[in-house]
């Protein structure tokens, strides 16, 4: 018998239209192993994994390990516990603390919809959707300081010493990228057009500025994917103190006895050419001083790609496309997963290893962006600088 009419229409809007297939049910299980994985329901994983070929680990259910999740679950405590009490698993056994961080962390590095997760957990997918936006929230007010600019020189000496073992740019502080998180959209939105990026998809965007470690320095999003990569930049927070004076505003390096480097990020073509800002050269007749500098500055930059895509493969509520997410919501939970990555590269976390790809393609379909803005000074800047290295280059060989 064919389906009712608009039968489809009527299901949960968090249902993805992925082809995410549920663990299989089985009738009949043999005794569950001793417990293991301290405090959350043993039984539950087991019987969802059981049967499967691929072995089974903590990291491999949460993408990271037990110290991190018991560090995630301390920090989150105070927040997550004043919230309602009375949510219980299928069979009636109240959720603990532990159970409800582990619901949230499957849903988030999963990015299977609500009815999966529950099932997979043996939950409703309402508990689903409820325990992971209250982890959201306390991930939102109690590990706001996994992300933040370097306060003290120290530590973004550190910073600019890494980033010139790299490909030798000297007193660089971070690399900028933007990517987009694509969803559906309803037809009814009458915002609709707004959130059509360049490539005609609805998306969010997210503009990073990434350490040579690949944590997250600084993080915008929750404007839409039409934004360019420039104006994306000139609307955050970063760009305004940038150009006061309030950040990257430490010692200048000496690159000769007439010119001195001020600190910088760098960027793609994307992104317009400023002081505190630099993009490589253009143009098809560069000079070798230039086609060097350009070469240092994307392997240097690649470091952008690579966070991101991390980023993408393991909080994979974010990869993909969405199935018609709330738009309100949407910042926070992107804000969050950016919070779990660092917390992983913060506390040295092994499972930031899981599934590591060679590909860099955080943004598969999408074109090039060109900004053609060009700042007279910092196009000096860049000119000395790539001078410098060239300089120092030969003078070794």
């Amino acid at each position: 018998m064919a389906p009712i009419r608009g039968q489809r229409r009527k299901q949960n809007a968090e249902e993805e239209q992925v082809d995410r297939s549920a663990p299989p049910v089985f009738m009949q299980l043999p005794p569950c192993p001793s417990p293991d994985w301290e405090g959350f329901s043993q039984r539950r994983l087991y019987c969802a994994f059981y049967g499967q070929e691929t072995s089974v680990t903590f990291e491999s259910i949460f993408k990271l390990s037990r110290k991190t999740f018991n560090y995630i679950c301390d920090l989150v405590q105070d927040e997550m516990l004043t919230r309602a009490t009375n949510y219980v698993d299928l069979d009636g056994n109240a959720l603990s603390l532990i159970d409800r961080v582990a619901i949230a962390l499957r849903r988030l590095s999963s990015g299977d919809s609500l009815t999966i997760v529950g099932d997979f957990l043996g939950v409703n997918k309402s508990t689903v959707s409820y325990v992971t936006w209250c982890f959201v929230e306390a991930m939102e007010k109690k590990a706001r300081s996994h992300i933040k600019w370097p306060s003290d020189e120290e530590h973004m000496t550190d910073i600019k010493s890494k980033f010139e073992k790299i490909q030798g740019l000297p007193n660089c502080c971070g690399v900028i990228d933007t990517t987009n998180i694509r969803f559906c959209q309803s037809s009814r939105d009458p915002t609709k057009q707004v959130w059509l990026d360049k490539e005609n998809n609805a998306s969010m965007a997210i503009q990073a500025i990434v350490s040579p470690d690949m944590r997250f320095l600084n993080v915008v999003t929750g404007y839409p994917g039409s934004f360019s990569d420039y104006l994306l930049l000139e609307n955050s927070t970063f760009c305004n103190q940038s150009e006061e004076g309030k950040v990257l505003n430490g010692k200048n390096f000496k690159l000769s006895d007439e010119a001195e480097l001020r600190e910088y990020i760098i960027g793609d073509a994307g992104f317009p050419l400023l002081p505190w800002l630099i993009t490589p050269f253009r143009g098809k007749k560069l000079s070798e001083a230039e086609r060097d500098f350009n070469e240092r500055h994307h392997e240097t930059w690649m470091v952008a790609q690579a966070a991101l895509t991390k980023l993408k493969q393991t909080w994979e509520v974010i990869n993909g496309t969405m199935w018609v997410p709330d738009k309100h919501k949407l910042p926070r939970i992107i804000q969050a997963c950016c919070l779990l990555h660092n917390i992983m590269i913060d506390r040295n976390d092994a499972g930031r290893q899981l599934g590591t790809s060679i590909s860099t393609d955080h943004n598969p379909g999408y074109k090039q962006q060109k900004c053609y803005f060009v700042d007279k000074n910092a196009s000096a800047q860049r000119e000395n600088l790539a001078r410098y290295l060239y300089e120092k280059s030969a003078a070794k060989e």
